[in-house]
């Protein structure tokens, strides 16, 4: 069984084989360039192109930042000083009490 599984592979391979014609194409023609040529003449120069139109006027530009806060002032004068103030009043009279307290008048300097 073996052998006839292969016999019949190879004979049905032969036998599709046979039925396709054997064709060859015609060989393709390369072009192959030649040696080149000398180089042509110099073109003549062209005339100056027309000046063109003005461009548009840029948009304006951002705000800028805040700038920092300023320093602290210095401090400020002394002022003069006050004149003096009016003279008070006379006090009420003393009351009489139940003891006997002795005051020693204290000599007061006489005002310029």
């Amino acid at each position: 069984m073996k052998y006839s599984m292969l016999f019949a592979a190879l004979t049905a391979a032969l036998a599709l084989s046979a039925c396709m014609p054997v064709s060859t194409s015609p060989p393709t023609v390369v072009a192959v360039p030649g040696p080149a040529g000398p180089q042509g003449a110099a073109g003549a120069t062209a005339e100056k192109g027309a000046t063109g139109a003005p461009g548009n006027t840029g948009n304006t530009g951002d705000t800028g930042a805040t700038g920092n806060t300023g320093n602290t002032g210095n401090t400020g004068n002394t002022g003069a000083t006050g004149s003096t103030g009016a003279e008070g009043m006379q006090g009420e009279r003393g009351k009489k009490g139940t003891e006997t307290v002795v005051v020693v008048p204290v000599p007061v300097p006489a005002r310029p």
